[in-house]
């Protein structure tokens, strides 16, 4: 049977794309494409070595250029799921191009390109394995396709050059709220002897280990687990308390709070908390909860409207 499908794409003026967004998300769209003018003078500065000159009407076209894309069966169904999405913004002509479903499953990896992050990380989706990797960098590789973590987001960057910082060679660590495995693989990357992870959903840990495997790392090296590590003592256990120099959670500041009066009790003397996922308006409570719990927080980055803390006991 050849399925297809409709990518639809919304053009909406950049001061709206929030609003937009906002919108096709209450109404229960998840799969969300953004493109910008920025996007597209990145990969006018990121390919130059393929032509000559760039084509300056296509240039004026994506000058202030914005819009949505998603995706929908195309089939009756599918246009009862587009006017449910679309609802509230009948004022935007939708554009409607139809896919085979072996287009489709593969029409979103153009988005993902490589990221570089710090001094010496370097996030590389896994169909693009075998491109050259930039001198002193270390390439991350990752299947974005799998689920969160695929390090776009401003608070999984900042994270990780915090990690990059402080990271020494043979660190044991800990990721509170791993996700995808990105911050802990990218630990055993920059040189940590180990790293554990630990996530309240049960799909991480089978996502994350399928990002561990693309990277090369096993089981020797990398543990996760799944449950609720304020809650359950014998998960608490498993993390080896006292023993991890570096204890991450790029999470949120409604969970980064209650954990940070338990943090400590994971960590090396010497050990550093890092937090990230702590949305503007936010960072002041964190950094109290931090300083209640005896901590001192050493280092604050900031990045569109989110921020990360670095703290030592």
């Amino acid at each position: 049977m050849d399925n297809r499908w409709l990518e639809v794409t919304l053009p909406v003026p950049a001061d709206r794309l929030d609003r937009v967004c906002d919108t096709l998300t209450a109404n229960g769209m998840a799969g969300l494409v953004v493109e910008e003018e920025g996007d597209f003078l990145r990969f006018l500065e990121q390919n130059r070595q393929y032509w000559d000159y760039v084509d300056e009407g296509l240039a004026a076209r994506m000058r202030g250029a914005s819009r949505v894309k998603f995706y929908v069966p195309d089939s009756e169904e599918g246009q009862k799921q587009l006017r449910q999405y679309l609802a509230g913004l009948e004022e935007y002509e939708p554009q409607t191009v139809s896919l085979r479903e072996e287009d489709w499953a593969t029409s979103w990896q153009k988005y993902y390109q490589p990221i570089p992050v710090g001094r010496r990380l370097y996030i590389v989706p896994d169909w693009m394995r075998g491109q050259p990797v930039p001198e002193g960098r270390t390439p991350l590789y990752l299947n974005p396709g799998l689920t969160f973590g695929t390090g776009a987001h401003p608070t999984t960057q900042l994270c990780l050059e915090l990690l990059e910082q402080v990271l020494r060679p043979g660190d044991k660590v800990l990721d509170l709220g791993c996700g995808s495995g990105i911050l802990a693989i990218a630990a055993l990357g920059l040189g940590a002897a180990r790293a554990v992870g630990v996530d309240i959903d049960p799909k991480a840990a089978d996502v994350a280990f399928e990002n561990a495997a693309l990277n090369g790392v096993g089981a020797d090296r990398l543990s996760v687990y799944a449950g609720d590590v304020l809650n359950d003592k014998k998960l608490a256990a498993k993390l080896e308390p006292g023993e991890n120099r570096v204890v991450l959670a790029n999470i949120v500041a409604d969970v980064i709070i209650p954990l940070s009066a338990k943090a400590g009790e994971f960590m090396t003397e010497d050990g550093v908390f890092l937090t990230s996922g702590i949305i503007e308006g936010r960072q002041d409570e964190v950094k109290a909860a931090l300083e209640q719990n005896g901590f001192a927080v050493t280092k604050h980055l900031e990045r569109n409207g989110w921020h990360a803390l670095e703290a030592r006991r």
